[in-house]
């Protein structure tokens, strides 16, 4: 769709409006076709389980274990996370049709959600309107991403086992047994210079939450979520972060860069890194600051080119995460746009009350410079489906940053702030700037806070995001509309388009122990 076509932000005044991994071969598909009513309740469709890392995994659900769960959303095994060999030749070719493969999800989901009640009346009708279509083009997808990649190298075996797809319930839902009431999952903590109280955590902590949510019901105005139960008071998790131990050799230094909260309100529903030259490819809305010539259509030369709104110029980095709304009933400008209201993004879009960006070093020895245009997302947009192998969601509250959830949005008390932490990955195998999953060529240091082996640590970034909202369940992060707005799809995206000047700056600064701006 050409970018003229998209409905243009307007700006306002108020407040509350301004604003990817397993192997194919551990994936076992079980192709059965079997619908079972019980209860009222639609229960499993082509059920999967899978052996891949992170992903959940079971056995399909008997019908005594499935009376009254209903299902709520479209699960399939997510392509580009598998694809971990994609000569350069054909990788515009495979990110278009795994573009093309979200957005078969997204239509896919449409009609499910149009047709929910109908299919739990009549259980052919997942099989014949939604899951069947959609394998159907799920398969022509992965036919030619194979053909893409054979072209170039050698044809990846076993890719067409990842057409099927099932519909899956919410264990959170009211009605659906089996679900909890509130859990907290930590990251490791704050791998800078320890003053600042929750900066960090690499999603590879220790289950933290306590207590459950707030009543029943769906507090989400487009209809898929959140759900109440999504949300936990921050008062009741017990403090859970575990800084790593600082070494003889550590870097402690810190470089904090100013780029702003967003005040201009540059939104777009693209991701140059996972689907670039495809207009809304995230099917969710962005908040960007730093870069301003970031699109779909950006390449590295359009981004050394582009302006910027970090104060030192030499920034020229983009930083991009998935807008937080309010959800009360109040439209955006987008709400009939791409990326908004088509996508059931809802909800008047929150501008940052503060946004911290800091780079920090090592707990174990110095850092090397990032190579310019390095890519890192961090975290996983589809965590929900997907599992949690690559969630790195910190959710948590200021004056309670030792207590980060993973799969809750907080509660906050009065005068407390919801605080949005993202702690990037921070080793680097010294050779490529993206890989074929986005993935591979960065890593997180081992708990013992050394990198993998083949990796070299860089600096990490740490972004805290902060906003003055109404305590209480009532806001969520734009999400692909399958994902249903789960608290543990939230990601962030970063590009380094730092100046080679400046970027050995920030070096010397945190290798020699200073802080820096």
């Amino acid at each position: 769709m050409p970018r003229s076509a998209r409905t243009p932000r307007t700006p306002r005044t108020s407040r509350t409006s301004r604003k990817k991994r397993s192997s194919l071969a551990n994936r076992a598909i079980a192709a059965s076709a079997a619908l079972i009513l019980g209860g009222g309740g639609l229960v499993a469709v082509n059920v999967y389980a899978s052996a891949g890392e992170g992903r959940p995994s079971a056995a399909p659900p008997t019908r005594a274990q499935n009376v009254g769960r209903q299902m709520s959303t479209i699960d399939c095994p997510d392509a580009g996370n598998e694809l971990r060999e994609v000569p350069e030749q054909a990788r515009g070719e495979v990110d278009r049709e795994l573009a093309a493969m979200d957005t078969q999800i997204t239509d896919a989901y449409r009609q499910f959600a149009d047709r929910k009640e109908q299919i739990s009346q009549d259980p052919g009708l997942a099989e014949n309107a939604v899951l069947g279509p959609l394998r159907s083009k799920r398969t022509a997808s992965l036919d030619r991403i194979a053909i893409a990649i054979g072209r170039a190298g050698e044809r990846p075996a076993g890719i067409e086992s990842l057409a099927g797809c099932s519909l899956r319930a919410d264990d959170n839902a009211p009605g659906n047994p089996g679900g909890t009431g509130g859990s907290g999952d930590s990251g490791s903590g704050d791998t800078g210079d320890g003053n600042d109280t929750g900066d960090g955590g690499n999603g590879n902590g220790n289950d933290g939450g306590q207590g459950g949510g707030n009543g029943d019901g769906n507090g989400g105005q487009a209809g898929n979520g959140p759900q109440a139960s999504d949300f936990v008071d921050i008062q009741s998790v017990q403090p859970n972060v575990d800084r790593p131990r600082q070494r003889r050799g550590a870097s402690r230094g810190t470089f904090t860069t100013d780029c702003g909260r967003n005040e201009n309100g540059k939104f777009n529903p693209d991701n140059v890194i996972v689907a670039p030259g495809v207009s809304n490819g995230a099917h969710h809305m962005h908040d960007y600051i730093g870069n301003q010539a970031n699109d779909a259509f950006a390449t590295d030369d359009v981004l050394a080119n582009g302006a910027t709104t970090c104060r030192n110029q030499g920034d020229r980095s983009t930083y991009y995460w998935p807008v937080l709304r309010l959800q009360n009933g109040q439209d955006e400008a987008d709400v009939d746009a791409d990326g908004g209201g088509r996508d059931q993004n809802v909800g008047e879009i929150q501008t940052p009350s503060e946004v911290t960006l800091k780079f920090v070093g090592s707990p174990v020895g110095r850092v090397t410079a990032m190579p310019r245009f390095l890519r890192i997302i961090t975290g996983d947009a589809k965590a929900f489906t997907n599992g949690d192998a690559n969630a790195n969601a910190s959710w948590s509250c200021t004056g309670f940053e030792n207590r980060q959830l993973k799969d809750k949005y907080p509660i906050c008390p009065e005068g407390s702030q919801v605080v949005r932490t993202f702690a990037f990955q921070n080793c680097w195998d010294g050779r490529n700037t993206d890989s074929a999953n986005h993935r591979t060529h960065v890593a997180f240091a081992r708990a013992d806070g050394r990198c993998p082996k083949g990796f070299r640590a860089i600096p990490q970034l740490v972004q805290r995001i902060v906003y003055d909202v109404p305590p209480g369940p009532g806001f969520a992060v734009d999400s692909f509309p399958e994902q249903l707005h789960k608290p543990i799809t939230d990601h962030g995206d970063f590009i380094n388009v730092f100046d080679q000047r400046l970027m050995k700056t920030m070096v010397r600064c945190i290798n020699d122990g200073r802080r820096c701006r």
